[in-house]
C-alpha cells in the first residue's frame, strides 16, 4: 500500500465534563488514502467518540488530527465539505418522503437543480428505493431506512466516508446491498472509516482494522495479520474476544 495517509491522528484524548476517566486515551492512527479502515471495539470502548472528533462534532481534550493535509483545528468548515457521515442513529425526518429528505440534505451540501435530482434518482435506484421514493420515511422498514441513511451521507461524493454501525439491525439482503455499494464507492477512490460489531463482516470488508478498548488502541493490522498473530484464533471474532475478553459491556 502506498504511503499516502489521508488521516493522521496523534495522541488523541477526550475526557467529557464530569467524567472521571477519558473516553479516548492517547490514540494515534494513520489511515491511508482509499483504505477501508475498521475501528472495532465493545460498547463504550471509544469508537463513536473517536469518529465524532474526526467529524468535527466536538474538539479533543488533547492531541491533533490532520485530514487530507489539513489540521482539524482551524479547517473544520472545509473538511466538512469533503467528508460524509452515516451515523448509527437514523438522521432523517420521518414525516418527509425519501426524495424530500435527500433534497434537504443535498441542499445542505450545496447541491441543487438537475445535478441534485439526478444524484437522488441514481442512488434511489441503486438501493432499490425508487418506487418508494415518494413515501414518508415513517412507512419504511428498518433496512429501507438504513439504506436511505447511507444515501444521505454520500450524495455529495465525499472523499472520506465515516460509517458508524451502518448495517446494525438490518436483514441479510439490505446488509449485502449496503456492503456491495460501499465496496464500489471505495474502488472509485472513497476512503472508508467504519465501525461495527459484526466481526465477520469487518473481516471480509476491511483492508485494515484497529481494536479499541477502554479508550486505548490495543492492536491494529490487517484482519489476516491479527488472526495469524493470535494463537488459537481462526477468525477476527475470536481475536476480538481474546483481546477484549468476555466481560459483558452494557
Amino acid at each position: 500500500m502506498a504511503n499516502n495517509p489521508i488521516i493522521k491522528i496523534c495522541s488523541l484524548s477526550k475526557t467529557f465534563v464530569g467524567a472521571s476517566d477519558p473516553a479516548v486515551r492517547d490514540v494515534s492512527l494513520t489511515i491511508e488514502t482509499s483504505e477501508i479502515f475498521g475501528l472495532l471495539g465493545p460498547n463504550g470502548a471509544g469508537k463513536t467518540t473517536t469518529i465524532s472528533i474526526l467529524c468535527g462534532l466536538f474538539p479533543p481534550s488533547s492531541g491533533s488530527v490532520t485530514i487530507d493535509g489539513m489540521s482539524l483545528d482551524g479547517n473544520i468548515d472545509h473538511i466538512k465539505q469533503i467528508i460524509g457521515v452515516v451515523p448509527q442513529d437514523i438522521a432523517l425526518y420521518p414525516m418527509l418522503t425519501a426524495r424530500e429528505n435527500l433534497n434537504f440534505y443535498g441542499h445542505m451540501y450545496g447541491l441543487s437543480g438537475k445535478p441534485l435530482k439526478d444524484k437522488i434518482e441514481l442512488w434511489l435506484n441503486n438501493f432499490g428505493l425508487a418506487e418508494a421514493g415518494n413515501n414518508r420515511l415513517s412507512s419504511y422498514s428498518g433496512g429501507m431506512k438504513r439504506r436511505l441513511n447511507l444515501i444521505a451521507g454520500i450524495l455529495h461524493d465525499p472523499k472520506i466516508l465515516f460509517l458508524d454501525e451502518p448495517t446494525v439491525g438490518v436483514d441479510v439482503q439490505s446488509r449485502a446491498v449496503i456492503i456491495d455499494h460501499l465496496k464500489e464507492l471505495n474502488k472509485a477512490g472513497t476512503t472508508v472509516i467504519y465501525t461495527s460489531h459484526h466481526m465477520e463482516e469487518a473481516e471480509l470488508f476491511c483492508s485494515r482494522v484497529a481494536i479499541i478498548d477502554n479508550g486505548n488502541i490495543i492492536v491494529e493490522g490487517t484482519p489476516k495479520q491479527l488472526i495469524e498473530n493470535n494463537e488459537g484464533c481462526s477468525n477476527l471474532e475470536s481475536v476480538f474476544l481474546n483481546l477484549t475478553k468476555r466481560k459483558l459491556r452494557d
